[in-house]
């Protein structure tokens, strides 16, 4: 059981946290979780002794599948990222407990950049002149378009496709974006529902994936998806590699119908030494650095929310099984 902490007459029970991560990566947050929640007692699944009962709370990524249940007394599950389809991806998931997603500007902030920087590097032909310079050829070459006709669309107009959105308007591109619900994005064209997307992808030079993977969206980059883009449209997908079928994407660049792609995020991580995708002249790999959780805001975060809970308050950021966001 937890241990018990007094402080002159008050006698309080410790609240017990589980960190479910990889042990070589525990300490990025035991340190920051001690060090701003001294009265928070932290174990490490797989290197501390725990009685499973005395868990009231759970950080993970990707928890070990019917684990989580396990522990009978969580009061809330907080997901280290912004994603949570590694943690419903156990199909034994307590549903009675809360799950809570990691929300931070500062990683929204950073996604957006990568968005923006892809969009740039693609719409301003930078590979083409990383070319011309490793061939020592003065190649001057006029943009096929300009920002204002170059047309981005972006699956999923959450809170990073959102600000990717607005940063992207703001340098002038013709933005627009689809979702499970319409949004009202000042000067961003929405797209809601299935009876939508069509005329989402017809009106798409650049495409960058944003979505939060479910069973709904899982492989939706796909050849019938692609086949509804504009002739030599672009591919960015920063957000899970299980949203993306590879084969399908080489063969709608090798046909001439895509003009390329950036990638971030692998159905396999890291992504294997055999794969097509690092030697394909017209893919960009990134090895899933689009943007990275600081472990003591991610720290602060789960210490704020434990902190609501103990005092009776609601949390914020659930996560609605049912959608899987």
């Amino acid at each position: 059981m937890a241990i018990v902490r007094e402080s002159g007459e008050r006698a309080t029970m410790a609240k017990t946290l589980l960190l479910v991560v990889p042990v070589s990566w525990a300490g990025l947050w035991t340190a920051p979780l001690t060090e701003i929640a001294p009265d928070l007692d932290v174990r490490v699944h797989g290197r501390d002794e725990f009685d499973p009962q005395s868990i009231d709370y759970a950080l993970t990524f990707r928890p070990p599948p019917g684990f989580l249940k396990t522990l009978p007394n969580l009061k809330a599950v907080f997901s280290l990222g912004a994603g949570v389809d590694g943690i419903l991806a156990d199909p034994d998931y307590p549903r009675h407990v809360p799950l809570v997603r990691f929300v931070d500007r500062t990683l929204s902030s950073e996604m957006a950049q990568y968005c923006v920087l892809h969009v740039l590097m693609h719409h301003r032909m930078q590979r083409f002149f990383d070319r011309a310079q490793a061939e020592r050829k003065w190649r001057q070459a006029l943009l096929p378009k300009r920002a204002a006709q170059t047309r981005v669309g972006i699956l999923g107009l959450g809170e990073i496709g959102t600000l990717a959105a607005e940063r992207l308007r703001d340098i002038g591109f013709a933005v627009a974006g689809w979702s499970h619900a319409r949004k009202n994005v000042r000067g961003v064209e929405s797209f809601a529902g299935e009876a939508e997307l069509g005329a989402f992808l017809s009106r798409t030079d650049i495409l960058i994936c944003l979505l939060p993977l479910t069973p709904d969206t899982r492989g939706i980059l796909n050849a019938k998806l692609f086949a509804q883009l504009p002739k030599d449209a672009f591919v960015i997908n920063v957000a899970r590699g299980g949203h993306l079928v590879e084969d399908d994407l080489i063969a709608a660049i090798d046909s001439g119908h895509l003009s390329g792609a950036t990638l971030d995020v692998f159905n396999t991580e890291p992504l294997p030494e055999t794969s097509p995708l690092w030697t394909h002249p017209k893919i960009t790999v990134t090895p899933h650095i689009a943007a990275i959780s600081e472990p003591r805001v991610a720290a602060q975060y789960v210490a704020d929310r434990i902190a609501r809970v103990e005092r009776g308050e609601p949390l914020d950021n659930i996560v609605d099984p049912a959608r899987g966001y």
